[in-house]
């Protein structure tokens, strides 16, 4: 077995027998739950739920953080030995698939959660990622969105646009990329979900899909070969040398020595100076750690030439319930999270954490009033309405209802799972940018790898 799933059920048994000793009627008032959000501060302040989950409810819950690069192996082998937890908490859209087509999940219960709650109180758009055939697969909990950062005061120098096209983006790389500032701080390693991610969010706004609706596999086609072209010529020419990933293309931008980066919202409380582990070090930056949010523009969506509209990217995560669950408990469980305890769950990272459920049927716009005012940092934190102007947190807000992700709604999210595991086309981008492919090549290399993962995927 993997060492994280010997991990989660050695801490499950020794939990278990701490709380135990009442004898079997308390064994059967205990649920499972993992967390794939399992940072030792968002750890803590789960376990708090749980405590008051359990208080309100007599139901006690046994938490286990799941890492997310080892959630396939271990629910895999947590499904073979029978022993699949109750509720899975934080679950990406690509795992929430995976788990549909191995048939682990209860189908039925999200709905009854979601309609007991409102169905009007959550966003549509979270509503019809977590659907397939009109069953609501998981219960969509929270967001993310990818943001394209740029500094708002060269720009203002230079006479720039915004970069929310690629001829935007192009122009202001080109023209700020002198004097040791780089025109763009993008990543390209080949084994980095990063870059994954990041060159999703550029392909998806040429209209560039992993696969058609027939699920034939499609990221061969031209308008994707046109995106690892742009992609590439960014890299190559306007970009920071050598490799870059995710904490490089970050303190690349935070030391001031890149005028445009891209990143997720989990970024905007370490841009604000609020983790002393992440702080911008730029000149302006040292005496006043707030400078470099100050004169830091926004953009979600991006647009490319061969796309009929601009597209936004992130991710909506969720609160899945097994097929072997207590299916009374993990709904009472799902549903106190999504309602007593929802603010405190989006005030464990409210930057990166956007509320995909408005409110109550009493009041609709609670939690995204809320939201605005959750304390966002770690070492320090600052309400977010303090930070950053009530205009960016509405887009990014509103940004959720236009996510767009290969694959999901096509019904290939075991796909879209198993290439974010082997990154073939992060792999076929690197080789690009490195010169040894052409973008036509690439873009074939991408296409016969992806093709070859789909075939290794068990019908």
């Amino acid at each position: 077995m993997p060492r994280g799933f010997i991990a989660a059920l050695v801490a499950a048994a020794v939990a278990v027998l701490g709380t135990a000793c009442g004898g079997a009627d308390e064994d059967r008032d205990t649920i499972t739950v993992w967390t794939q959000e399992n940072l030792p501060d968002r750890m803590a302040v789960q376990r708090e739920l749980a405590d008051a989950f359990t208080r309100s409810t007599g139901v006690r819950v046994l938490l286990v953080g799941v890492a997310e690069d080892q959630f396939s192996r271990v629910v895999r082998s947590a499904a073979a030995a029978g022993r699949l937890p109750d509720v899975i908490g934080a679950l990406p859209l690509a795992s929430v698939r995976e788990l549909e087509a191995n048939d682990l999940l209860d189908t039925e219960t999200p709905g009854r959660v979601v309609e007991r709650l409102g169905r009007d109180t959550f966003l549509r758009r979270a509503l019809e990622l977590g659907s397939a055939d009109g069953r609501l697969l998981a219960v969509p909990s929270d967001a993310w969105v990818q943001l394209i950062l740029y500094r708002e005061d060269l720009f203002a120098r230079a006479g720039l646009d915004p970069p929310d096209s690629y001829a935007r983006l192009r122009a202001a790389a080109s023209r700020l990329h002198r004097g040791g500032t780089a025109g763009v701080a993008l990543a390209v390693g080949p084994s980095d979900t990063f870059t994954a991610q990041t060159f999703e969010y550029v392909a998806l706004a040429n209209g560039c899909e992993l696969v058609g609706r027939d699920g034939r596999v499609t990221i061969g086609d031209a308008r994707c070969e046109h995106a690892f072209a742009f992609y590439a010529e960014l890299a190559r020419r306007y970009s920071v040398p050598g490799t870059q990933s995710l904490n490089s293309v970050r303190a690349t931008y935070f030391s001031g020595k890149a005028a445009i980066a891209i990143w997720s919202s989990f970024i905007l409380d370490e841009l604000a100076g609020l983790r002393s582990d992440a702080l911008p070090s730029c000149a302006e930056c040292r005496d006043d750690p707030g400078w470099l949010a100050r004169h830091t523009g926004v953009v979600t969506a991006l647009r490319g030439p061969d796309a009929a509209h601009a597209a936004r990217y992130g991710e909506i995560v969720s609160w899945a319930i097994t097929r072997e669950a207590d299916r009374d408990k993990a709904e009472r469980f799902v549903t106190y999270m999504m309602e007593a305890g929802y603010e405190r769950w989006l005030g464990m990272a409210p930057e990166g954490k956007i509320p995909v459920r408005t409110g109550t049927r009493d009041d609709p716009r609670r939690f995204a009033e809320a939201w605005d005012r959750l304390p966002a940092g770690v070492d320090r934190t600052r309400p977010l309405d303090e930070v950053y102007p009530r205009a960016l947190l509405d887009r990014l807000r509103a940004s959720v209802e236009h996510i767009e992700r290969w694959g999901v709604e096509q019904g290939q999210g075991r796909l879209v799972g198993a290439i974010m595991g082997e990154l073939p086309v992060p792999r076929a981008l690197s080789a690009l940018v490195e010169g040894s492919l052409t973008p036509r090549q690439a873009a074939a290399q991408a296409q016969r790898d992806v093709e070859a993962v789909k075939r290794g995927i068990r019908e």
